[in-house]
């Protein structure tokens, strides 16, 4: 009862997080719809993607649905699940803004409501960090993924410093670098220093925060019989904000494309 109620706590506070974070995250995923960055985050997943004219996606952890919203407007059937209700009352009216046609579901990333081989692609960005159960949900995303399919998802060592002193040293050299550098930068979506720690406390509870990747992806993967296409170790500032990535240079984002095998008798 005790896991259990400590289980809760961690999925309570993340919610209460992104909650929080929910309005200022819209805010930046508008500004990658209405720049350069919507068509190169739409380039670099589709050439990945299978080669189908009308894929059935699944964007999980959508957030404010960027993904979701771009992968439709590309003229794809898109469904988006999000843990936090308000990330998708965002979600909702930010695909109603720019016409999109997209089926929002208030769920966990790690228990997908969907029948097996629902979805040709799945996308996922910064979402398997923050999952208390990360090997349980790839095992649901590969589920539900159809054979030939492919999951394409982004992510980094965003607290692997709570685990490395020395990186954890190199991180805050490299802070206080790039803040006199860039004194006016928005650093957290104008979060509060205390609700930041909030966070980095809650992330030292999760599996992942110790595990360097996309090392233990690539094992997970592996296991789970999922077919290796990709990984870029980093995506590089040709779909991100320079400066992001800039700041973010001790742990830069990844990514990762698998598909799923068609075995004899499926082909």
């Amino acid at each position: 009862m005790q896991e259990h109620n400590n289980q809760d706590t961690i999925l309570d506070a993340l919610t209460s997080y992104w909650t929080d974070r929910a309005k200022s995250y819209s805010a930046q995923n508008i500004a990658e719809m209405n720049d350069w960055r919507r068509e190169a985050w739409r380039k670099l997943i589709l050439s990945h993607a299978p080669q189908k004219e009308v894929l059935r996606v699944l964007d999980i952890g959508t957030g404010p649905g960027f993904f979701a919203i771009n992968l439709a407007l590309a003229g794809h059937e898109v469904t988006a699940v999000d843990v936090t209700e308000e990330m998708l009352q965002y979600a909702k009216s930010n695909a109603e803004s720019y016409g999109a046609r997209v089926d929002f579901v208030l769920h966990r990333g790690e228990f997908l409501p969907f029948k097996d081989g629902s979805f040709d692609l799945i996308v996922s960005r910064n979402v398997i960090w923050n999952l208390e159960y990360p090997e349980q949900a790839l095992e649901e995303w590969e589920r539900v993924l159809a054979p030939g399919g492919r999951m394409i998802y982004f992510d980094a060592n965003w607290y692997l410093y709570l685990y490395d002193e020395e990186l954890r040293a190199r991180k805050k050299a490299a802070e206080a670098a790039f803040r006199a550098k860039y004194p006016v930068h928005n650093y957290a979506g104008n979060m509060s220093k205390a609700r930041v720690l909030e966070l980095e406390q809650t992330a030292y509870a999760l599996p992942l925060s110790k595990e360097k990747r996309p090392e233990w992806d690539k094992k997970v993967l592996e296991k789970l019989g999922m077919r290796m296409v990709e990984v870029i170790e980093d995506i590089g500032p040709g779909v991100q904000d320079p400066l992001d990535w800039e700041r973010d240079s001790l742990n830069h984002t990844f990514m990762i494309c698998e598909e799923k095998p068609v075995t004899a008798d499926q082909g």
